[in-house]
């Protein structure tokens, strides 16, 4: 590939990724010290629950009869996800519900309001609707070329390649050391 070319694929991949990553960046780094955000939880209805199997193929339709249920009338979700006795609607990155279910067959909805931080920290995490989860597996791919371009270029100028490879040993030496510490 012509050198010109791959400089300008690296520029404009990175800028057009620049602001998905700064995002991970902040709301990952935001998230590794301590600043999570908060969750406004608010429970709405308790009481007996019909009977909710994570995998059942009805599981959709079984919580939006739960909700409609409990008095909820406007809801939105794509998906429900499991864990435990506790059924979270999808994505968590916006208003969602959480479902207990308790020993004594009854069970509890809560809805959930995360702030901005919080909603962020989801979207980061792949809780967000099902259009960011795939925007998050092309941005995989587009932070994987802007690296291995860059990369490229640097080992294939010649007054950079020395530089370039004592770098990347150097960072790869960094973080083999930290997995194994």
């Amino acid at each position: 590939m012509d050198r010109k070319l791959l400089i300008s694929l690296h520029l404009y991949l990175a800028a057009f990724f620049a602001p998905a990553i700064i995002l991970v960046a902040i709301s990952g780094g935001l998230y590794l010290i301590g600043e999570k955000g908060t969750v406004v939880k608010e429970k709405i209805y308790e009481g007996l629950h019909p009977e909710l199997v994570a995998s059942s193929p009805t599981i959709k339709a079984d919580v939006s009869a739960l909700l409609t249920t409990a008095g909820v009338s406007d809801y939105d979700f794509e998906y429900v996800k499991a864990g435990g006795n506790t059924f979270y609607t999808r994505p968590t990155s916006r208003d969602h519900y959480i479902i207990r279910l308790k020993d004594e067959g009854s069970l509890s909805v809560e809805l959930a309001q995360p702030n901005f931080q919080a909603a962020i920290i989801e979207l980061h995490k792949g809780h967000g609707p099902g259009a960011f989860k795939t925007f998050q597996k092309v941005l995989a791919v587009g932070l994987f070329l802007i690296v291995i371009s860059g990369l490229w270029l640097g080992i294939s100028a010649t007054r950079l390649r020395t530089k370039s490879l004592a770098t990347t040993l150097a960072g790869g030496v960094i973080l083999l050391v930290l997995i194994f510490l």
